[in-house]
């Protein structure tokens, strides 16, 4: 992605490491994706019933990442308390979905890939919580 490009020539400099706040960003964003594929895949299984559970957690990841990507790319005048609470609301919903997709992750190969990129999530936003600055 050209997340990491954008940030490097952004004229503000932020209070964060560019590289942790790309990572966050990327990961959110690939996330966002994943979970909406899994959804979409989950809806085309045989036992739909089964995995309603699975999709409602995949969608709310997906909107929650999203905006924390969006809100974690902003550079200019970056309001850190949201910011922390967007990642904290974002790392806890990558830890839900996780756990609901390794439930299926046996039976679906969707569901292993996602449950490994809401860990990967869960973990960049951790990252960035613990880098910010306290407000």
């Amino acid at each position: 992605m050209n997340v990491q490009k954008m940030l490097d020539t952004h004229p503000q400099t932020g209070q964060v490491a560019r590289e942790l706040l790309a990572a966050c960003v990327e990961a959110c964003f690939e996330c966002a994706q994943t979970c909406t594929v899994c959804a979409d895949a989950c809806l085309g299984e045989d036992n739909i019933e089964m995995m309603v559970s699975c999709i409602r957690s995949d969608l709310d990841c997906a909107a929650v990442c999203l905006a924390t990507g969006q809100l974690a790319a902003r550079q200019t005048n970056t309001n850190w308390t949201v910011l922390r609470a967007q990642l904290t609301a974002c790392a806890a919903a990558c830890r839900a979905c996780g756990d609901e997709c390794e439930q299926h992750a046996g039976m679906h190969e969707h569901c292993r890939v996602c449950a490994q990129s809401c860990r990967d999530c869960e973990e960049a936003c951790n990252q960035l919580l613990d880098a910010l600055p306290q407000a």
